[in-house]
């Protein structure tokens, strides 16, 4: 089958390369020069793990071609997979200026029929557009059908997400783009729901807001763990072995982050509101997750003291969580602005992440970081960050305190050492 993937992020590539993986060719379109000669090259523009082996090796096989030519690519291709960013509006809402650019175009160069699939997340009701803004753009009349398709991959492990998913969601009302979808998805062991659009929109939406409703959830039961000074971690361990609950997303920390998370709750609110249905759950987790790096603060002012004008603290991890460099939303980054609002000298380091323009010092290394730091935070639940030679950090630093924002240090070891620690909620 010849697929046709529009968008070249982490999305669209990982899709892409898994379909390569199937048998099919595909053919990767993006409008950014930069992003197609590197990829071009075998070479990848963001980082996800284990992503950049598959890409060389499809290169090339030639399984997967990449260009910048939309007519061509959209009159080649039967199936076109819409992959591109749904970036939060002012007011909330999902901003569906790439998706409806795309089905622009391929109504305007459409020469027969195609199947168009949104695997963009996208608002409910989105298919309905895409379908209207395809048929606008049409010079004659040509048959096609749209398909709800929504991917479920998370960064920094969208790689064994794509290869083995939990399920796999098919939305359209057209038989024969049901067969077609189904044959793509044939050599995958995995269920398969088969529903009409608007509740394929809705089961992308509902599952990133139930995952966040997790997250808050433990992190609000952390600060009433951290009063009765109960480790929350047994708290998470212990529901978290019902099986009604599972272990997942109960890990307490600085909140969550990232490109997914935070716009699909709010674009999920702003669509209940639109439709004059309260969704005060969701609203709640959206202010517990706003104040999660807020409460660190609090912890890190309530030791230091309250007056943190020239204190130099040390911020390790920028991304919003480990194995990916995406920094959107990243809690992290909300600390150190906290910070840097209280006049503190922030330095800071990430093994992936490099700011090329920022407010506060990044440095190469983790020495260089803590050195003459009166403070260290643990702002990403790095794998680098959990076994550190703290007889060494110790040494370098001005004072020993280390606030660790992810649970992620043994409180043990670093006490052992002489350090002064502060988890969220982990005694």
């Amino acid at each position: 089958m010849k697929i046709l993937i529009v968008g070249t992020g982490y999305v669209g590539t990982t899709t892409g390369l898994i379909f390569c993986e199937m048998g099919h060719q595909v053919t990767g379109l993006d409008l950014d020069e930069n992003k197609i000669r590197s990829l071009k090259e075998g070479k990848l523009h963001f980082y996800e793990p284990g992503l950049d082996a598959l890409l060389s090796k499809h290169v090339a096989a030639k399984h997967i071609t990449f260009t910048r030519k939309t007519e061509k690519a959209v009159k080649e291709n039967d199936l076109i997979f819409i992959c591109v960013g749904t970036p939060q509006d002012a007011d909330g809402s999902a901003d569906l200026s790439y998706v409806k650019s795309v089905a622009e175009s391929i109504g305007k160069y459409m020469n027969k029929y195609k199947v168009i699939v949104t695997k963009s997340t996208v608002p409910v009701g989105t298919a309905e557009l895409v379908t209207q803004w395809v048929s606008d753009k049409q010079r004659t009349q040509i048959p096609f059908d749209v398909v709800s398709n929504p991917e479920f991959l998370r960064e920094g492990s969208a790689l064994q997400d794509a290869l083995k998913p939990d399920r796999i969601v098919i939305g359209t009302t057209s038989e024969t783009a049901t067969i077609m979808m189904r044959d793509l998805y044939k050599d995958f062991e995995c269920p398969i729901i088969e529903t009409n659009p608007t509740a394929s929109e809705m089961i992308k939406y509902a599952a990133n807001s139930f995952l966040a409703m997790k997250i808050s959830f433990i992190n609000e039961l952390a600060r009433l763990c951290d009063k009765l000074q109960i480790n929350v971690n047994d708290i998470s361990k212990g529901i978290g072995l019902d099986h009604r609950i599972g272990p997942h997303f109960l890990h307490a920390g600085l909140g969550y982050g990232g490109s997914c998370f935070p716009k699909d709750v709010n674009a999920l609110i702003k669509t209940a509101k639109e439709n004059k249905v309260p969704l005060s759950i969701l609203e709640s987790v959206v202010t517990v997750n706003e104040e999660q790096p807020h409460y660190l603060i609090e912890k890190i002012k309530a030791t230091l003291g309250d007056d943190l004008k020239n204190k130099t603290i040390a911020v390790l991890g920028l991304a919003f969580k480990a194995n990916t460099d995406d920094t959107r939303e990243s809690p992290s980054l909300k600390v150190i602005e906290r910070l840097l609002q209280e006049e503190v000298q922030v330095k800071a380091h990430d093994p992936i992440v490099k700011m090329e323009e920022s407010p506060f010092l990044q440095l190469a290394t983790i020495e260089e970081t803590v050195a003459g730091a009166d403070a260290l935070v643990i702002g990403t639940d790095w794998d680098e960050y959990k076994n550190l030679d703290w007889t060494g950090i110790k040494q370098l630093m001005k004072q020993p305190f280390i606030f660790d924002g992810r649970n992620i240090i043994d409180r043990d070891d670093t006490e052992g050492f002489g350090f002064h620690y502060l988890g969220v909620a982990n005694y």
